[in-house]
């Protein structure tokens, strides 16, 4: 089945776009409804409407313009707040001094934050400055004399433009740090089901070269060396530090972006797997399985993974309780989980061996039974008392099984 890409897009940026859109439209309504509630009034009315005119058409064609960052040009921004400052000096030219002197609106009235905000969007809060310091400069100009109320009007856009701007800086960041969090704990997930694999496999082959090699002599004995120099290097790699992250931030403009690759397993095609069968091959002379007699059923991949939990255990047992130790597997299929346990008559385990082997990259257990129970929800005790044997409990809830298994299938 051929791979298929998974792009999970986060962005708080996208909204505000959206927003100034929707904003420059309702506030070019809005100027335009002043303008006619006071048409009379106007010295010049005919230069109020051929702004307007020019006003409506710029509006609704650069709507694309502001559907996000990549679309928002310098070019474009600059001749936005060349709209709305020619606007603002127009004022005197169209309307009464009177009306103006008295406190009456511009022409682009309120449209004119539109054109700083999008500043602010675009390029943080210093873009937002520079924007809103020119359009202060033009209102102080209209006026001719800075009164109160035209103050009032600038230091508001002033500060609401450049709080907007650093806001937009904050949440550009929060997007990347998280998108980073992600692709990390996504590399370090991968990277625990290949040392999983590699414990399963290629570790436990090489240890047992290293001491056939080691009890046969000779050549074989160099040959055990190596394997034994390989096994150690294999260990140090597997449980060594986080592999480097690439860049995960591809496009700013539409948000920050991580990208996973999921090929699916052509094995996970046919719906729930019943436990029983894939846990009796583990039955031997020395090895009992007690299940319920009714299918347990998992979904595949949740199958293999409590299989390959139950075997990497009596891994462990064969290679620590001794030869002549017996191990029982005990299925049991409640209500709201499944718990398998693995129990053996071997010498135990001392305590703080655990966290020692970890510590020396011998990961069987953080990896092989604790990291594939984790990761279908579940969890992995281990009870063990040094003379009394080993007990290894694992439980997976039906319910994180069954909703990992639908966001699967949405995928």
């Amino acid at each position: 089945m051929p791979k298929r890409e998974r792009v999970m897009r986060m962005s708080v940026e996208l909204p505000l776009w959206r927003a100034l859109a929707g904003y420059r439209v309702l506030t070019m309504l809005y100027a335009i409804g002043l303008c006619a509630t006071a048409y009379e009034h106007f010295v010049r009315p005919w230069v109020a409407v051929a702004y307007y005119a020019v006003l409506v058409v710029w509006t609704l064609a650069t709507l694309p313009k502001v559907a996000g960052a990549a679309s928002c040009t310098r070019r474009f921004l600059a001749a936005d707040l060349t709209v709305a400052v020619v606007g603002i000096l127009l004022t005197p030219v169209a309307d009464s001094h009177e009306r103006i002197a008295g406190g009456g609106p511009t022409l682009p009235s309120i449209w004119t934050a539109g054109a700083v905000l999008a500043f602010a969007i675009k390029g943080g809060w210093r873009w937002a400055a520079a924007a809103s310091t020119a359009v202060a400069a033009a209102n102080l100009a209209e006026r001719g004399h800075p009164a109160r109320d035209t103050v009032h009007n600038v230091i508001l856009v002033w500060v609401a433009s450049i709080a907007i701007g650093y806001v937009v800086e904050v949440a550009r960041a929060s997007e990347r740090t998280l998108a980073r969090a992600l692709e990390i704990e996504a590399a370090t997930r991968e990277r625990e089901r290949l040392a999983r694999d590699i414990h399963d496999g290629v570790l436990q082959v090489l240890a047992m070269v290293k001491r056939r090699g080691t009890a046969l002599g000779g050549e074989a004995a160099e040959l055990g060396r190596l394997a034994g120099e390989q096994e150690v290097a294999l260990r140090t790699l597997v449980s060594g530090g986080m592999v480097p992250v690439s860049r995960v931030s591809e496009d700013l403009a539409a948000g920050a972006v991580v990208r996973a690759v999921e090929e699916p397993d052509p094995r996970d095609a046919d719906g729930p797997v019943d436990l029983r069968p894939l846990l009796a091959g583990f039955a031997c002379g020395r090895v009992a399985l007690a299940e319920p007699g009714a299918p347990v059923p998992l979904p595949p991949a949740a199958a293999r993974e409590v299989a390959a939990a139950v075997g990497a255990a009596l891994d462990n047992v064969r290679r620590h309780a001794g030869p002549g130790a017996r191990a029982w597997i005990l299925v049991e299929d409640e209500p709201g989980e499944i718990v398998v346990t693995v129990r053996d008559d071997g010498p135990g385990i001392p305590e703080g061996r655990l966290a020692q082997a970890e510590g020396e990259g011998r990961l069987g257990v953080a990896l092989s039974i604790r990291g594939r129970l984790r990761d279908l929800g579940g969890s992995a005790e281990i009870v063990s008392v040094p003379g009394q044997g080993t007990e290894v409990e694992l439980k997976v809830p039906k319910g994180a099984v069954r909703a990992r298994g639908k966001k699967a299938e949405q995928r």
